[in-house]
């Protein structure tokens, strides 16, 4: 049995296979000599091993992310797709320079196996009806990379003989960063065929590819809002904080780091319960309280320590909890 994202060849009676073999057959066809004789043909699993070519449509953050990181880890980039307006076009020109590919914008060629959709959630579905026509789906691969959305989003490809898979870095990715992918969480939900070349992919490139249920990745994805855009959101909020306490916001933000990466390092190698510190665990409501009312000064801070002062209390263990209970009570 082949071990979780392993690339493997379904068997007859697995959904998929036609798909598979037809994406076989046409990797034989293109790189393959003809005179090649049969005894020296390879197997289809054989084939299935080899890297997919790929087009990566829409070059923003994560298209030029995943495009760097595939190329660096021995992919071909055949072509960036892009949108018809100039701000596209020149990201997707300047993207398909560093990873030698061509660019295209309203009539893409799609020459490669897999096909893979880097465009904002809302754009996955219309930009899959839109390349619905422009190539010969069948034996061909479509991932999209939405952590909330499913596989579902890119069933008209499925419909034209894609096999189809949302494969999802845990990840933040944002403009003049590009962070490594090694040991970095992908979800991967779809179809079994495609799950396997996503596997093995991710593999490639450090990855860890992990199952999510379709019916999860709503949760999911709330999930990855509490560890990166909601914590900077926290960090924004510390810094109007520390603004009233006479600091300037630049200041604040250097003098934050130490404590913020040594509160990581200590969740990461001692869990949450011995690397939660200050008032609330000690059940000090005499000072929590005296931050109550400091805070009551600066808008929207109070709101954020009551909400996580209240999840402290419930999921942490605490001294003191029924008298912070009460004086947490808005």
């Amino acid at each position: 049995m082949a071990a979780s994202g392993d690339l493997v060849l379904p068997t007859m009676n697995h959904e998929g296979y036609g798909t598979a073999k037809a994406f076989a057959d046409r990797y034989r066809k293109l790189h393959l000599p003809r005179s090649l004789p049969p005894s020296e043909m390879p197997c289809y699993a054989a084939v299935m091993a080899l890297k997919p070519r790929v087009v990566i449509v829409g070059p923003g953050r994560l298209g030029s992310a995943l495009a760097v990181q595939l190329k660096r880890a021995g992919y071909r980039i055949n072509e960036i797709v892009s949108r018809n307006s100039r701000t596209s076009a020149r990201k997707a020109h300047a993207l398909s320079r560093k990873v030698q590919a061509s660019w295209s914008g309203a009539t893409p060629c799609l020459e490669a196996d897999l096909i893979w959709f880097c465009v904002p959630d809302r754009q996955i579905a219309k930009a899959a009806r839109r390349l619905a026509h422009a190539t010969n789906w069948k034996g061909k691969i479509a991932f999209h990379s939405s952590g909330a959305l499913t596989s579902d989003e890119l069933h008209i490809l499925r419909r034209s003989g894609a096999i189809v898979a949302s494969v999802h870095p845990f990840m933040t990715f944002v403009h003049a960063s590009i962070p490594p992918l090694q040991d970095v969480p992908f979800a991967l939900e779809g179809d079994p065929a495609a799950l396997r070349l996503a596997g093995k992919i991710v593999r490639d490139l450090g990855g860890q590819p992990f199952s999510i249920s379709k019916t999860k990745k709503s949760v999911y994805h709330a999930w990855g809002g509490f560890t990166s855009p909601l914590l900077i959101a926290l960090l924004v909020t510390a810094e109007k904080v520390a603004r009233a306490a006479g600091l300037s916001r630049p200041d604040a933000r250097k003098k934050m780091l130490p404590i913020v990466r040594q509160t990581l390092d200590n969740y990461a190698k001692l869990g949450p319960a011995r690397a939660f510190s200050g008032p609330i665990v000690r059940g000090d409501a005499q000072v929590v309280r005296k931050h109550i009312r400091e805070l009551k000064k600066i808008p929207g801070a109070t709101d954020v320590y009551l909400a996580l002062a209240r999840a402290g209390v419930q999921y942490l263990p605490v001294r003191n909890r029924k008298k912070l209970e009460k004086l947490l009570v808005r």
